[in-house]
């Protein structure tokens, strides 16, 4: 369905358009001037141990030293009882009356807590700073002297960060804002929509037909009003928004997930529904797998959001909560474009070659960020769009920067060139590319597998080493051979151009196996920390997006984050969706008849198990590029395997025979020209669709 062809429904409704759009207009300008203005105030205060017990060697009594390990569970505890209804009810008391949070500081990996207080009256917000602060510091004394432990071993609360001077908070207002101006419009969207496909399925009842155009020359004037959109060329959009813009980068009333990509995804289901509402798309038959997966996940989304609206959750997890439904919706948008979207093989083709060049791009982009110790997504600013990822910043490791490109931290920017390596592999061996030049078609190849040991992490090793074990044994012996040695040869030039990094990442692998590295310590220190919330709510979660670092801490584990956010019913979702992704591939492989389809549905199997793997090595699913291009990902191999069934089912139905060995030759023959026989009507056949 073409811009115009929306545009003009939308004319003939204007009696919905323009009233639900005005409402929504008026109600958001009213919200605007109505809804006070707010202000946060900030602390921050660490936990040292006591001088006694840092006495002994290495510490020497300096309890700095000692800020970490067993006191970043203290800190846990005391955060617990700040957010309790007693210390509530306490600080009630003490007169602070306005929200205030509690919880770890963004990005610390010690037992740093960071206080918050939101209000509409500036002073009163510091003052009630203020108290919060020493109310921290005397429920910490509190719980250790219900202990009963000796004063001199106490654990003390020291300020850091003394109370700010409160700033001004516009995103809540934007949001409210923003949300009702959304709705009325996307009211009148939709419902313009249904009223227009009642109207044809009456029409079509009364065996009527749709008038035809009166001036077919106003295609000329308004080519781009007229240019038919597909699938394909929406989803090209999101990508090029999705890889180009860097992904820390959003609106501002919508916050993380508020990426330009993002918004681009949720026209497109705007477009989809439309065009399937006026009747002029259908879903894609045998491609239904994906899109029930999906309703999995929704269903969990949907009972976790209910789960943390029955519980007593704050004001920033409520509205982490709505913008979790924002992205599900945009995930959605991607399976349900990619699989019931595109219903020709050779604009899916188009679309998977499309994807690896820019994912190329982008890795191109992270060789600079390694080679010039610089991240060049700071540099990216775009007016109207705002940073709202924690963390970041250049990091390294030994001696060298981690790149992180266009995406929001270096582990994104390595699991996102993990998962989309197979397919550069893929694409370079296909038989249909090979006109292409060797530097188009390895070209991906050696900016997406080189760009991979740059990251400096383990994620990225584990990636690469899933997808050589999933490829490589699967080539014929010249090939499998021939790759085996040019990888020894890689890695050798790695050593020789890049002194230094092999034996870093050798490093980063004995450290972990002995446990021994800083990273690892944390980890299994956060895993015994988010346990008392898993036992809360084990069945449905906390609600989805609502376990931030801001409110709680970093989990570094996509399985850990989703039993906290989701439980049981959404774990349960993460693996039918990651092994959705594995049975594409194998089936494809089943399915292909030739060698270039079963190379294509490996590369799916290795591009959803690398997925699988390192989702426990990060929080994969909360960075928004990972996750569309996982998403994307998913759609096209239910797509691809969409196809391969509907031509085995219609070369199933067909009587095998002269006419059906001839088919290859009499359509070559008929796109030449040349005239063909008629064979005699023989009896009506039934084939599947």
């Amino acid at each position: 369905m073409t811009l115009g062809e929306i545009l003009g429904v939308l004319g003939r409704r204007w009696y919905l358009m323009v009233p639900l759009t005005l409402i929504g207009l008026l109600a958001g300008g009213y919200l605007y001037v109505e809804v006070p203005v707010s202000y946060e105030s900030q602390s921050s205060v660490s936990l040292l141990d006591s001088r006694a017990a840092a006495r002994p060697a290495p510490l020497y009594g300096n309890p700095i030293a000692n800020a970490g390990g067993t006191l970043v569970v203290t800190a846990d505890v005391l955060i617990r009882t700040l957010q309790s209804s007693d210390a509530a009810h306490d600080l009630h008391e003490l007169g602070v009356t306005d929200r205030y949070t509690v919880g770890f500081a963004p990005n610390a990996s010690g037992p740093l807590l960071s206080l918050a207080v939101t209000g509409t009256d500036r002073t009163r917000v510091l003052a009630e700073t203020t108290t919060l602060t020493s109310f921290a510091g005397e429920q910490l004394r509190a719980l250790q002297a219900a202990d009963k432990i000796a004063p001199q071993y106490y654990v003390s609360a020291t300020p850091i960060v003394l109370p700010q001077q409160p700033v001004t908070k516009l995103k809540s207002r934007y949001q409210l804002v923003a949300a009702v101006v959304i709705a009325g419009t996307a009211s009148g969207f939709f419902l313009s929509f249904a009223v227009e496909s009642a109207v044809l399925a009456r029409r079509r009842r009364k065996g009527l037909t749709p008038a035809a155009p009166k001036r077919p020359h106003r295609a000329r004037r308004w080519g781009l009003l007229r240019r038919p959109l597909d699938a394909t060329t929406v989803l090209t959009g999101y990508l090029a928004l999705a890889f180009f813009i860097p992904s820390n980068l959003d609106l501002p009333a919508l916050g993380g997930v508020g990426t330009p990509a993002n918004a681009f995804a949720l026209l497109g289901l705007l477009w989809y529904v439309a065009s399937w509402l006026a009747g002029r798309v259908t879903p894609a038959p045998g491609t239904r797998g994906p899109r029930l997966v999906m309703c999995l996940l929704v269903a969990a989304v949907l009972m976790a959001y209910i789960a943390d609206g029955a519980r007593d959750s704050s004001h920033e997890e409520v509205l982490a909560a709505d913008r979790g439904l924002i992205g599900l919706l945009v995930w959605v948008s991607l399976v349900v474009l990619t699989t019931a979207g595109i219903h020709e093989r050779e604009r899916l083709d188009t679309l998977m070659r499309r994807l690896v060049v820019m994912g190329s791009v982008v890795a191109a982009i992270g060789y600079y960020d390694f080679f010039t110790a610089t991240n060049i997504a700071d540099s990216i600013h775009i007016p109207g769009l705002q940073s709202s990822v924690a963390g970041v910043r250049t990091l390294d490791r030994g001696s060298f920067v981690r790149p992180r490109s266009t995406t929001a931290q270096s582990l994104e920017f390595a699991g996102m060139l993990a998962i989309l390596v197979p397919f550069a592999v893929q694409q370079a061996f296909d038989p249909v590319r090979r006109h292409a030049g060797a530097v188009r078609r390895w070209g991906p190849v050696v900016l997406m597998g080189g760009g991979l040991p740059l990251t400096v992490s383990r994620t990225s090793i584990i990636g690469a080493f899933i997808v050589i074990l999933v490829m490589v044994p699967r080539w014929k012996p010249q090939r499998r051979w021939g790759s085996i040695g040019v990888l020894l040869v890689s890695v050798g030039a790695l050593k020789v151009v890049i002194p230094g990094l092999i034996g870093t990442i050798l490093t980063l692998f004995s450290t972990f196996l002995s446990n021994s590295d800083s990273s690892t310590q944390a980890r299994t220190v956060k895993y015994s920390a988010i346990g008392p919330y898993l036992r809360e709510h084990p069945l449905f979660g906390r609600g989805f997006g609502t376990f931030t670092p801001d409110l709680y801490f970093f989990t570094d584990n996509q399985y850990m984050l989703t039993l906290a956010e989701m439980g049981a019913l959404g774990l349960l979702a993460l693996l039918a969706l990651f092994l959705a992704g594995i049975h594409h591939g194998g089936a494809i492989r089943r399915l292909a008849r030739s060698e270039a389809d079963r190379e294509l549905g490996q590369a799916f199997f290795a591009s959803a198990l690398v997925a699988l793997v390192i989702s426990a090595t990060f929080d994969a699913l909360m960075f928004p590029m990972f996750a569309g291009m996982f998403f994307v990902t998913l759609g096209a191999g239910g797509s691809y395997l969409g196809f391969l069934r509907r031509d085995a089912a219609s070369r199933g139905s067909a009587t095998p025979g002269p006419a059906a060995l001839d088919a290859p030759h009499h359509a070559a023959a008929a796109q030449a020209g040349v005239p063909q026989a008629t064979a005699p009507a023989g009896p009506p056949q039934l084939v599947e669709s």
